[in-house]
């Protein structure tokens, strides 16, 4: 219930931020939300990047978790799982989440949308989104610099929601029209990181791909990013 209360929460405040934009409006929005939409692909690729290859906390059982080869659905499994996840702060829970998805990645596209960006909008979406809005009333912020924001959030905020609809057969007709529009990125084209896991990271519409590809392998070459952080380890 909480976290419904603050995704409703974050989408008034960002209809606030598009009734700020049309009372400025310019040709300059269009333009402006493409280089949000931009900046939204880049921060899904490095967060991508970065989950990845973080190592998971040691001693808690994610190894066993990880390589499990019964049922998920057993009780020694949901048992061990439970255990596991109360030993873990939040983020730890994300990394652990990112790396699991790998050999699984049906699972992310089987859960539900409040689970998917209920952590990025009560982390980072909804404050920044609030921020926009004492911005805009405070001073006077022209409407295509708001246009990026609201561009960003959406973006960012959905980003693993779009990266759930990458291994959903069945999508809302509005991800199959922003698919034919280069909007959002193609199954496909998101398969080429799970080939290797060594590149095209961002998850929305992977404009930054090129950009993100040379960033890793600049970090991978000097051992920044390592193999030894793909996989939970005892």
């Amino acid at each position: 219930m909480l976290m419904r209360f603050v995704i409703a929460l974050f989408f008034a405040s960002l209809a606030a931020n598009v009734a700020f934009v049309l009372r400025d409006p310019s040709w300059w929005v269009f333009p402006a939300m493409l280089v949000g939409w931009y900046g939204a692909d880049l921060l899904s690729g490095a967060v991508h990047m970065y989950m990845d290859y973080r190592p998971c906390v040691t001693g808690v059982g994610l190894d066993r978790l990880y390589f499990y080869g019964g049922s998920r659905e057993s009780q020694e499994y949901q048992t061990m799982f439970r255990s596991a996840m109360k030993r873990i702060n939040p983020l730890e829970r994300l990394v652990y989440d990112f790396k699991n998805h790998h050999p699984r990645p049906d699972a992310l596209g089987r859960r539900g949308v409040v689970r998917l960006i209920g952590s990025t909008v009560l982390a980072g979406a909804l404050p920044l989104s609030l921020l926009m809005n004492a911005a805009a009333v405070m001073f006077p912020v022209p409407g295509w610099a708001i246009a990026a924001m609201v561009a960003l959030l959406l973006g960012g905020a959905f980003a693993q929601y779009f990266h759930g609809t990458l291994h959903r057969a069945d999508n809302v007709w509005i991800v199959r029209v922003m698919r034919q529009t280069g909007l959002l990125m193609t199954p496909a084209a998101h398969q080429l990181h799970h080939d290797t896991l060594k590149r095209d990271f961002s998850t929305n519409c992977g404009w930054s791909n090129p950009l993100l590809n040379r960033v890793f392998k600049i970090a991978y070459e000097r051992q920044w990013l390592r193999d030894e952080g793909l996989e939970p380890v005892g």
